[in-house]
């Protein structure tokens, strides 16, 4: 693997080793440290530095409605738990295909000549959570962000208004971002994606595109 030179902030590698990342976002990282071995060793340090601090926190008193509540939420998520199975095994059989390179099992949907889409689910109420397939030299419209999209690259590369981009990059874009990516020469890009709202193209003659985006692939 080249080397990566995007890599996510200290907040996520932190909410990631705590388990408190929206499930489809964790994934994207998870993909991102097969990568990286910069961010895997940035990881470990952050996981020895919490357990040193639990070791070293002083005692306090419990409230005596805490086992009650730990009960009363341990029933919500089973709940939930009951509730998104479908999604998780769905999810779970996705990444699988992603860490094999088995991408031509997942389901493409054209949505451009040059753009492909793979639909992986609704994860945690995630807007979108997807694979994005460009043909190399393609581009996708200029379009801005109403809310916080993580992408990883996973092959060849692409460039945008920001600089350029290639497999093992985690970049992230926040809401009012306003991008065009362009698959780079030497062949196609394909990228993880999760939005947490749907993409709004800036030019009227491309916003026929949004509600294509917005089709769930089946």
């Amino acid at each position: 693997m080249g080397m990566v030179s995007h890599h996510p902030d200290t907040n996520t590698l932190l909410e990631f080793a705590a388990s408190s990342l929206p499930a489809a976002q964790s994934v994207v990282v998870s993909t991102h440290l097969q990568f990286c071995s910069e961010c895997r060793q940035r990881l470990a340090q952050l996981e020895s530095l919490g357990a040193t601090m639990f070791e070293d926190a002083e005692p306090v008193d419990i409230n005596p409605d805490l086992f009650d509540n730990v009960l009363a939420r341990l029933d919500e998520v089973q709940e939930d738990r009951a509730a998104n199975d479908a999604n998780a095994s769905t999810m779970s059989w996705t990444v699988k295909q992603i860490r094999k390179g088995n991408l031509d099992e997942l389901p493409w949907k054209k949505v451009t000549r040059s753009l492909r889409i793979a639909d992986l689910g609704d994860i945690d109420g995630a807007a979108e959570f997807s694979l994005y397939h460009i043909a190399e030299g393609g581009r996708i419209p200029q379009h801005n962000h109403s809310g916080t999209e993580m992408t990883l690259v996973l092959q060849g590369g692409f460039s945008d208004e920001s600089g350029s981009y290639h497999a093992g990059d985690f970049i992230t874009r926040e809401a009012g971002d306003i991008h065009a990516p362009t698959a780079l020469p030497g062949g196609d890009c394909i990228c993880l994606a999760v939005l947490e709202s749907p993409l709004r193209f800036t030019h009227w003659h491309h916003r026929w595109l949004s509600p294509l985006l917005q089709l769930r692939a089946g």
